[in-house]
């Protein structure tokens, strides 16, 4: 096949009491945007690690513009046309954009003792021109949204002259505009011969953007389909090996007219305008919208983590005051933050430390920790979350993100929160994971939880919650009983109505 850039082929990877990796394949072609899917732990960071020289093989061959190649390192892997862009960024955000893309590899003068800033600005502006990015070279990258900062990721990796570029979760972090941008991009690669493995859970675009699909799971090769023809439902059942009803709506439960939760006339800056809304016993509250529109600066206000200049809280009929929180854990709310990593969890430390913190007192005894129930403490969420890990002693960082998210809900579990807020639940989480999650939002809320979901994704709110409040410019500008008729278009009109001051 002529214009076949790169083929791994019988590739395994083993770590110690794991096989990551058992005799996988996968092709790319030249001007080609192939989608590499699969679960959280399928192997997918493993394989593309292995074909960027972060770890290494030990089984296979990797056959690079009809030659097989080595790859001992990144730097290799480099120099050979193979990049990868993290989902993670990796940008120094002091430096300017120039500086970042040619970092280690800068002009210089004065006997190669000063940097040439202005080569540096030149090269940048034309690596540019050639991407047509519309980007400053002398900005500062701190300075720089998510979505463009992305792109200095992409110029950079594409400075080496890449062939090969590797696209982890692109898009995770992008609204609907900066999406369309980067795709107008990849295409502009594509048709410059880039070979693009692009690595995403959000179904939806693999239509828009791939060429063809190629799934793992559990650490295998499943296959690889021709996007155009194939159905999503058939690409989710080889990912998962079962079939996941996406459209399901939510079982419309008698209303329950016990008010657990009542906001009102809640107002913080020009991010919460007037918000009023109840939250009911044993309901799912979805709470949508577009980025920006404040629904998670309503979460963070309701749980004491930002101060509120005016509106009153009610808990079970009773006026409360959330200062901090601590108040709202006091106070029985516990909050699932949409960075999990950053304030969710301790990922350096033990799953069955992860789970108690929020409840530390009722693990002392006489003064001291006691650790057997602590242990049975984790034991019971891990078997309850259906948690995968060797043991409560896994330290959580090396879990995959649904099961870090499950570490959440067990630690607010633990605590016995009566009132759950789930702040984007299953961002950056596979399709399978997701579908465990709700099961368990469901259980919970048929337990007598009640639950706010904030989300991003209209199919997930729409399968998820009992009733809807959209939110636009810091207002609620609409409340909808999620019955069959109501569908994706009619909460985008109030997602994009303009408050009216």
């Amino acid at each position: 096949m002529e214009d076949l850039i790169l083929k791994m082929q019988g590739i395994s990877k083993a770590f110690p009491g794991v096989q990551a990796l058992s005799n996988v394949n996968f092709e790319l072609k030249s001007g080609e945007v192939h989608a590499l899917l699969g679960e959280n732990g399928a192997g997918k960071s493993t394989l593309m690690k292995i074909l960027t020289g972060i770890y290494q093989k030990d089984e296979g061959s990797i056959i690079y513009k009809g030659e097989e190649i080595t790859v001992p390192d990144t730097k290799a892997a480099q120099n050979l046309g193979i990049s990868i862009i993290h989902q993670e960024l990796n940008l120094a955000p002091n430096l300017t954009v120039a500086q970042n893309i040619y970092i280690g590899r800068e002009p210089k003068i004065g006997f190669n003792l000063f940097l040439d800033e202005k080569k540096l600005n030149s090269m940048t502006q034309s690596l540019f021109d050639r991407l047509h990015i519309d980007l400053n070279p002398r900005d500062k990258v701190e300075n720089l949204s998510v979505a463009r900062q992305q792109m200095v990721e992409i110029a950079k990796a594409l400075s080496f002259d890449s062939k090969v570029l590797v696209m982890d979760e692109p898009t995770a972090a992008l609204t609907d505009s900066e999406i369309d941008s980067l795709f107008t991009m990849i295409r502009k690669l594509r048709s410059d011969g880039v070979g693009i493995i692009y690595i995403s859970h959000r179904m939806e675009e693999l239509k828009k953007i791939t060429d063809r699909v190629t799934v793992m799971r559990d650490g295998t090769y499943i296959g690889t389909v021709q996007t155009k023809g194939v159905s999503i439902d058939l690409i989710i059942s080889m990912m998962v090996g079962r079939e996941i009803n996406q459209n399901q709506k939510p079982v419309i439960q008698e209303e329950n007219t016990e008010k657990i939760l009542e906001v009102k006339n809640l107002n913080r800056g020009s991010m919460i305008k007037d918000v009023s809304f109840e939250l009911r016993k044993g309901e799912i509250l979805g709470f949508a919208g577009l980025m920006g529109a404040g629904r998670t600066e309503v979460a963070r206000a309701i749980f004491g983590a930002d101060k509120i200049e005016s509106g009153e809280i009610f808990i079970k009929g009773q006026k409360v005051k959330i200062k901090s929180p601590v108040d709202a854990v006091q106070n029985g709310i516990g909050y699932l933050s949409e960075d999990r990593k950053q304030f969710g969890l301790m990922l350096e430390m033990d799953v069955k430390a992860n789970v108690a913190i929020a409840s530390m007192k009722d693990f002392v005894n006489i003064g001291f920790m006691n650790g057997s129930k602590i242990s049975g403490q984790a034991t019971e969420m891990i078997e309850l979350l259906r948690i995968k890990t060797p043991s409560e002693n896994q330290i959580v960082k090396n879990l995959s993100g649904g099961n870090q998210q499950k570490v959440v809900i067990g630690k607010w579990l633990t605590r016995d929160s009566e009132i759950l807020i789930f702040d984007e639940p299953t961002r950056g989480i596979d399709i399978g994971a997701k579908d465990e999650i709700y099961k368990l939002l469901n259980t919970l809320a048929a337990q007598g939880k009640s639950i706010i979901m904030i989300s991003s994704e209209l199919p997930e709110i729409l399968r998820m919650s009992h009733r809807i409040m959209v939110m636009c410019e810091g207002r609620i500008t609409g409340e909808l009983i999620n019955d069959e008729n109501v569908n994706q278009e009619i909460i985008m009109n109030l997602a994009t109505k303009r408050a009216v001051s």
